[in-house]
């Protein structure tokens, strides 16, 4: 399967609900950040959509293009998770207005360009929508226009509910059955949210203040 692109603004409660879908589907998505002044990919989701809404998702398997968060995410329910919508997003408006809300406990952030340089590859983030030190991340990559596939690490298991120096602490390894919990188990040796991978740079790192640091220090430019 070839990956969804999503075009979006972090701080936008419409793409949250995308993102939020993404997590519970345990789908993987390419993420083009659209942020506002932004000029990298706002111009692609104008030719292709003819005006610069977000979120805009494309998926180069059906050869759908489509905006408006809750059709999206019906569309993502019924063609890969092969089933109705949930009850839950079907009170779309009550959906909308609690995403509202969440987005509005960091206002500014993850909203407007701040000037950087282009990664050759795109990198990759293992994250999941609710998570708070992950949402940082995902802000400064927004604002810095810094592509990225999503790796959806969505939790299943009660011991991934417990904060990761308590579970090193304790020796709780969570047995998730999800693909990329599974692969960041194998590949790094425990499991923690966020965890960013560059394949431009060769690094791989956990912790939301030392990945928002070294994305400033490689990828920040002046204005």
């Amino acid at each position: 399967m070839d990956p969804l692109k999503l075009f979006d603004i972090e701080a936008c409660p419409y793409c949250r609900l995308v993102r939020e879908a993404l997590t519970e589907l345990d789908l993987d998505a390419e993420i083009y950040p659209c942020p506002k002044q932004g000029h990298r990919y706002r111009a692609e989701v104008i030719e292709k959509g003819g005006k610069a809404q977000f979120p805009f998702l494309i998926d180069p398997n059906t050869g759908v293009e489509m905006y408006e968060s809750l059709a999206i995410i019906k569309y993502l329910f019924e063609t890969y998770g092969q089933r109705s919508l949930p009850l839950k997003w079907q009170f779309g408006q009550l959906q909308t207005l609690g995403s509202t809300l969440a987005s509005t406990a960091r206002p500014g952030l993850g909203m407007t360009k701040k000037p950087s340089h282009a990664p050759k590859q795109l990198l990759e983030l293992y994250s999941f929508e609710s998570s708070p030190y992950a949402r940082m991340v995902r802000e400064c990559l927004c604002e810095m226009e810094i592509p990225y596939i999503l790796r959806s690490c969505g939790r299943t298991e009660l011991g991934e509910w417990v904060l990761p120096p308590l579970r090193d602490a304790l020796n709780i390894v969570p047995n998730s059955e999800l693909v990329n919990r599974k692969a960041l188990q194998e590949k790094a040796g425990r499991m923690a949210i966020p965890y960013l991978i560059d394949p431009n740079e060769n690094v791989e790192m956990f912790e939301s203040a030392k990945i928002i640091e070294y994305l400033t220090v490689t990828y920040g430019a002046d204005d």
